[in-house]
């Protein structure tokens, strides 16, 4: 739909919707108005009936009803005390006891008050819809009553000239809003056109000659062609944004033309490829001395794309992505896979640890059970080889329960139920239940529990399970005569509990690394004592999952301190 039709059917609406809202208003404000004045007249009326035949009764009541309503054109009603009817202009004497009571009637109990009553109903007598009112006389009540017709007559001949006054009044606006509608959508059909040449490049001829908004479009389009400089100027501050987020970015980002020069390249892909800030880049195919990244930079300049070629550049390995630019030239992304391989290393060597420390004790398993089964040594021979059996089969059983452990809590699958615990009887009993296994029994146990620091808030089986790697760990390494002391203090808003040991300590360089899986500050002894290598692992995962720490302390020769730190009961 054109917008001179729009325009068009906009002004037709709006004069039929006016017209319909004067006929409305008409039909309602005239009503009410010659309803009101109907009233007030009746009310006179009903004033001069009562005076005329307040005292009347008999066929002088009658004679004088039918008197009054012929000279006023109303129908008169007259009843007694008790609603029934004494005369009635519309019907004679003979029907009037037919007629129902009227004591119930609005208006008449109105006037059987001492007032006049109005009242606005179809008649029950008559079937007509009359305006009806009443006023008090002696002995009863009089009444005069106008049909409605004469109210809806004028009100029908009030919404006939309002329609055609609309009528004409649409006639008008039709001829008025075709003009408006040429005058506003010529110069728009100018502006169209000359908005399409623009967008073709082209400069376009505005007929500026309006003061209205039509004009100030066209002036405004015409400012459009003078501010594509601007716009240009724009185009380049936002390059420059573009180059700034380039260069903040983590990714190497190194661009070139179609000769291989470099023609941008962010800090990241400097840092990544070992050059400086200020040190200039030789070109792109020298860059790389491993064929792979030579053939992606020839391919890239040759117009195709590679994707996730890795490689290694010094100490890094780097994922190289390549795509060409239209016009010449390509774009080269760097993602540093360093700490990703990394990772990898780390559980390769995870899996191979895991591995060797199953291969002693399965070796030993093996051996002895072999023996037992193809030999028939002496009870006192077989019951040492099953003993070891045992023992390297409890090894194994601690190795896997400590790595099911490890997983379950690294995973997320393990949440803790914290609650108060008290340190010092859960100490008490670890300590009795480690007993022979740790030789706990030629070592002295000693608890210094501070007042302010008996109880935490944590996972009691959570708890209890650290309490025991940490004490199993200071009997095993404290030697026979040996003191192993747990103490507490409050530290802030936790309570900090320490297990301090006299055993020959750990070296300063191998601190740092003790709560890594595995890890071992002396591997023979370790072994040789029975240890997994899990244990520190995974109190540090069981206190961080309380929100805690967990550190070390020690010195060669004068032992070492574990130091947990959980929140307060």
């Amino acid at each position: 739909m054109t917008l001179g039709r729009k325009v068009l059917l906009s002004y037709m609406a709006v004069v039929l919707a006016s017209g319909v809202v004067l006929v409305v208003a008409a039909d309602r404000l005239l009503r009410a108005r010659l309803t009101r004045e109907a009233g007030a007249e009746l009310e006179r009326e009903v004033r001069y009936l009562a005076a005329a035949v307040g005292t009347l009764r008999g066929p002088l009541l009658d004679s004088a009803v039918v008197r009054i309503a012929r000279g006023t054109g109303r129908r008169v009603t007259v009843v007694d005390t008790s609603g029934a009817v004494l005369a009635d202009s519309d019907f004679p004497d003979s029907v009037l006891i037919a007629l129902e009571n009227h004591r119930s009637r609005p208006e008449f109990r109105a006037a059987f008050r001492g007032e006049v009553g109005r009242d606005f109903r179809r008649s029950a007598s008559t079937g007509r819809w009359e305006f009806k009112v009443a006023a008090p006389i002696p002995g009863g009540a009089a009444r005069v009553s106008a049909p409605v017709p004469q109210v809806d007559a004028v009100v029908r001949e009030a919404q006939a000239a309002v329609l055609i006054g609309a009528l004409v009044a649409a006639v008008v606006a039709l001829s008025l809003a075709l003009g408006f509608a040429r005058s506003v959508t010529r110069p728009l059909v100018r502006l169209r056109d000359a908005s399409q040449a623009l967008a073709r490049g082209e400069r376009p001829n505005v007929d500026i000659r309006g003061h209205d908004e039509v004009g100030d479009l066209a002036r405004s389009l015409r400012g459009l062609g003078d501010s594509l400089a601007e716009r240009i100027g724009a185009l380049e501050r936002e390059r420059s944004e573009t180059a700034a987020l380039v260069a903040t970015m983590a990714e190497g980002v190194l661009a070139c033309d179609s000769g291989g020069t470099v023609v941008t390249a962010n800090p990241a892909a400097r840092r990544l490829l070992g050059f400086r800030p200020e040190e200039a880049l030789p070109p792109v195919r020298e860059l790389f001395r491993a064929r792979g990244a030579r053939d992606a930079v020839a391919a890239a300049l040759a117009g195709a794309a590679t994707d996730g070629l890795e490689m290694e550049i010094g100490p890094r390995r780097l994922l190289l992505g390549a795509q060409p630019l239209q016009g010449g030239g390509a774009v080269f992304v760097f993602h540093d896979l360093t700490a990703v391989r990394r990772m990898e290393a780390a559980r390769r060597d995870f899996v191979a640890n895991v591995s060797h420390e199953l291969k002693t004790p399965l070796t030993v398993v093996r051996g002895y059970a072999e023996t037992l089964l193809g030999e028939e040594p002496p009870p006192d021979v077989r019951r040492t080889f099953v003993g070891s059996i045992v023992t390297n089969a409890a090894r194994m059983q601690r190795l896997v329960d400590d790595l099911l452990d490890l997983s379950r809590i690294e995973s997320g699958a393990w949440t803790p139920h914290p609650e108060a615990v008290a340190i010092a009887p859960m100490a008490e009993q670890v300590w009795a239940e480690i007993g022979p296994a740790g030789s706990a029994a030629e070592r002295t146990f000693a608890l210094e529990v501070a007042g302010d620091a008996a109880a935490v808030s944590a996972d009691p089986e959570a708890l209890r399970q650290v309490l025991r790697n940490v004490l199993e760990n200071a009997a095993r390494y404290t030697p026979p005569g040996g003191r192993v002391t747990v103490r507490t203090r409050r530290d802030a808003e936790a309570v900090v509990v320490e297990v301090a040991d006299t055993g020959p300590g750990i070296a300063g360089e191998h601190l740092p690394r003790i709560f890594e899986r595995f890890y071992r500050a002396d591997p023979a002894r370790s072994r040789e004592l029975g240890g997994t290598g899990l244990g520190l692992a995974i109190v540090k995962h069981l206190i961080e999952a309380h929100g805690g720490r967990v550190e070390a302390e020690s010195r060669l020769g004068e032992g070492t301190s574990i130091r947990i730190a959980l929140p307060a009961a």
